[in-house]
């Protein structure tokens, strides 16, 4: 739809909420505004009810205030979307009519219309006895879908009724794709969009018969057979019932072969691998972020490779699932994962002809069939993907070298890689686009305790929020740990555990969980364990310099070493991002990886050497005459 300007505007609720005007994605604010174009675009052009919008944003007793909250997020989205509108202007996309708000939108401004266009188009092709054309809308109008309807609003998105009946038209259009890929002999098409509505709708024993067919259609028997022991499981567990008429069928025609084969004339029956681990439900933020990520792999024309980096704690892997989440459905034949193990406390890293194995046996290469030398690995591992869209998640990498095999060789795939390590190297040789992962902001880091704690026991003490907040520095890891306490603990009042967190401020004594290796000290070791031992003295010296931040000539100082060494020192801290350059020229650290640099100080250099550092900083900060 375009706006009076000329400008086109797109709009898309079939994954995470997202705006589009003249090329350019829009920032759309905070929670609730979102929550309300949210439900206007679930409503696809029917009114909705204020009433209806104050019930979404508030699950408990909603404010006096409540009705003026919604017209100002009505007003703040029509002048987002209409830059220059004057106040309380009505626009062009957001009506008024009576007490409820509409948006205008058509199927070419609006992915969920677009979908709904297509489907109806496979309805009167398969009327017509054509399942091939059918088959072709459908497929066509589930790739417009990028993760589940608004995705990133959780948990409203997954309990509101709008936009659990969008959810439900998906599993339908599943369904009927996968009844017009039977007919026409291409089952194997099916496979990625039925694992996903199975995954999403567990106990829906159409959805779950259908992938039991396709599974076996593929050539994955065993797969099936193991499918169905566990759906069955699941309803005699969470429903206390036994399989329906229409499983049990499908289980019956597997056991006696009497599955469709896949058509002669369909691609290549590789295997199409479903890897990515769980999206967080308490992921939220990050925008500048994913749609930055979303415009580089727009404009990319070759393989795409994402390069996520940070410091320890700030929620790399989170950011790489829910991007790779959202990217999914572009990438339809299939997405691989594997956890690098490049800064782990507890195992080596894994090489890269390790990870090659696994990914060849994930693409349908036998064991006995993976070369033994790296490089021909690699050269199967790129034959294996050219011509395909497959998405590639390279988790937890320790340097550029260690992903170098792990890259495709030809266009259609976009790979995801983390690190806690700068990866400049692959930004020049693989045209990767950074994506460096700082803090979030304190109103970002505010959002993610309801969906952790409830949002109930958020509000009811906002001042202890605010403490919890700024005693974790604001790192998604520490809010982490003392969210997954206060869960622990329900009857402890926040404000109790926010006193708490106070009094050990300083150390890391408030950020130990029950398992040794999730809490800070262990995270944090894994960055410092790989320091060269001249790095590593100086991380752990820096406590003692006064002051926010620290120069290159202080930190070489503070060291006892020559300017040019205190340059490399300072590089390699920044590089393994234990230190950041904030201002140019000056270097500050996390309060609490300073916490963590303290206790290691006090363990490993003795009291002199740590008096001569004092003395030795004092001597450079004193004032000459």
């Amino acid at each position: 739809m375009r706006a009076e300007t000329g400008e086109m505007i797109g709009f898309s609720v079939l994954g995470s909420i997202r705006v589009v005007r003249a090329g350019s994605e829009l920032q759309l604010g905070a929670r609730q505004q979102r929550m309300v174009l949210a439900l206007l675009l679930a409503r696809a052009g029917s009114p909705v009810s204020l009433n209806e919008l104050v019930d979404l944003l508030w699950d408990e007793q909603a404010p006096a205030s409540s009705a003026n909250v919604v017209h100002r997020h009505v007003g703040e989205l029509r002048r987002l979307l209409e830059p220059g509108l004057p106040t309380r202007s009505g626009g062009r996309h957001i009506v008024r009519e009576l007490s409820s708000y509409r948006l205008r939108a058509d199927e070419q401004s609006l992915d969920l219309l677009k979908f709904r266009s297509l489907s109806q188009l496979a309805g009167r092709s398969l009327q017509d006895g054509d399942p091939e054309s059918a088959l072709r809308h459908l497929l066509d109008g589930l790739r417009l879908w990028r993760g589940r309807c608004a995705a990133g609003l959780e948990p409203a998105s997954r309990r509101h009724s709008a936009f659990l009946a969008v959810e439900a038209e998906r599993a339908q259009a599943v369904r009927e794709a996968a009844d017009a890929a039977e007919r026409c002999g291409r089952l194997s098409t099916v496979l990625a969009p039925l694992r996903q509505a199975a995954e999403q709708h567990p106990l829906d024993e159409s959805l779950q018969s259908r992938l039991l067919l396709t599974l076996a259609a593929d050539g994955r028997q065993a797969e099936a057979v193991e499918m169905y022991r566990e759906v069955r499981r699941r309803l005699a567990d969470e429903l206390g019932v036994d399989p329906g008429e229409e499983l049990r069928e499908a289980y019956d025609r597997l056991l006696h072969q009497r599955t469709p084969p896949a058509h002669a004339e369909s691609p290549s029956l590789l295997p199409r691998p479903a890897q990515l681990p769980p999206d967080l439900p308490s992921f939220s933020g990050r925008d500048d972020l994913i749609a930055e990520a979303r415009a580089a792999v727009a404009r990319s024309d070759g393989p795409s490779v994402l390069a996520i980096d940070g410091m320890p704690g700030t929620g790399k892997t989170a950011l790489a699932v829910r991007l790779a989440h959202e990217f999914a459905a572009g990438y339809p034949d299939g997405q691989l994962y594997v956890d690098l193990r490049g800064y782990d406390g507890r195992e080596p890293a894994m090489s890269p002809a390790e990870a090659l194995r696994g990914f060849l046996g994930s693409l349908g290469v036998p064991q006995h069939g993976v070369p033994a030398e790296l490089h021909a690995q690699a050269g199967m591992y790129r034959s294996r993907l050219a011509g395909r869209r497959v998405l590639v998640v390279l988790d937890n990498c320790r340097d550029a070298e260690q992903v170098r095999h792990l890259l495709p060789g030809s266009p259609g795939c976009l790979v995801i890689v983390t690190s806690r390590s700068r990866l400049s190297t692959l930004l020049t040789t693989a045209g990767a686009h950074p994506l460096p992962v700082g803090l979030p902001s304190v109103g970002e880091a505010r959002a993610v305790l309801p969906a952790m704690l409830g949002a109930g026991r958020v509000a009811a003490d906002p001042a202890a929020v605010d403490a919890v907040v700024a005693g974790c520095g604001r790192l998604p890891l520490a809010l982490a740990v003392v969210a997954a306490r206060a869960v622990s603990l329900p009857r402890t009042p926040l404000a109790q555990i926010a006193a708490e967190l106070a009094r050990t401020q300083g150390s890391l004594d408030g950020f130990d969980g029950d398992d040794p290796q999730t809490g800070l000290r262990a995270v944090f070791s894994w960055s410092y364990r790989i320091l060269s031992a001249p790095a590593a003295r100086l991380f752990r010296l820096l406590p003692i310099h006064p002051g926010p931040d620290i120069s290159v000539a202080g930190a070489a100082a503070l060291a006892g070493v020559t300017l040019r060494s205190g340059r490399a020192l300072i590089g390699e801290l920044s590089r393994a991002h234990l230190i950041s350059e904030d201002l140019p020229g000056r270097y500050r650290t996390h309060d609490l990886l300073l916490a963590y640099a303290t206790e290691l100080g006090e363990e490993t250099d003795s009291p002199s050497e740590r008096a001569a550092a004092r003395s030795r900083c004092l001597q450079f900060h004193q004032p000459t005459r």
